[in-house]
């Protein structure tokens, strides 16, 4: 199902999209905090993106902007836990040119009216590199609550440990963060 907004379409990812992933990914400086360098190994991104949509442990994304229908990043559901209405946003990227353009605004806004709306989640939660200030401060943002910091909570590129910091929303916290994100949403749009 396609979750559509005034900027971007995320739509599930399907064959069709590998190609303007791999070009759209191409941009090293979207991978500086990744786990690896995505742009130059983009089908371990891919192989693994679509293994998980297989296996249904994750749903990947592909942003597309709405104006142009350039593919321009991507966004997944992943640690799916409907036992116990939680489900984490992540591996969100988007190309360079668009950032502070309030494309990741949007996605997030769709993304969390689904996870909340739709799927009934009692929380969703968001994690990112620890020492990545602009996604902490997007995510802070939202406003998401700072939960801690994971210390080498994963192996990232040539064995490298990532401390993890954690965020989330809750089912009662939503009315809030939605009209925070419209309303910044509002903003760019006027902007543009």
């Amino acid at each position: 199902m396609n979750l559509e907004g005034r900027l971007v379409v995320m739509e599930p990812l399907a064959p069709e999209h590998e190609a303007p992933l791999r070009k759209a990914a191409q941009d090293a400086e979207i991978w500086r905090f990744g786990m690896d360098d995505f742009g130059a190994r983009f089908e371990l991104w891919w192989d693994n993106a679509r293994a998980e949509q297989e296996a249904r442990t994750q749903v990947p994304y592909a942003t597309v902007e709405r104006a142009t229908g350039r593919v321009v990043g991507s966004s997944r559901f992943g640690t799916l836990r409907p036992e116990h209405r939680g489900v984490e946003i992540g591996w969100t990227w988007v190309i360079p040119e668009l950032w502070g353009r309030g494309v990741n605004i949007e996605a997030k806004l769709l993304m969390l009216e689904h996870a909340f709306d739709v799927l009934g989640c009692g929380r969703v939660e968001f994690k990112t590199e620890a020492t990545n200030e602009r996604s902490r401060a997007a995510l802070a943002a939202l406003p998401a609550e700072f939960e801690g910091i994971l210390r080498h909570h994963l192996l990232v590129r040539n064995g490298e440990w990532r401390d993890s910091a954690y965020y989330s929303v809750l089912e009662e916290e939503w009315p809030e963060v939605r009209v925070n994100l419209e309303r910044r949403l509002a903003k760019r749009l006027e902007q543009e």
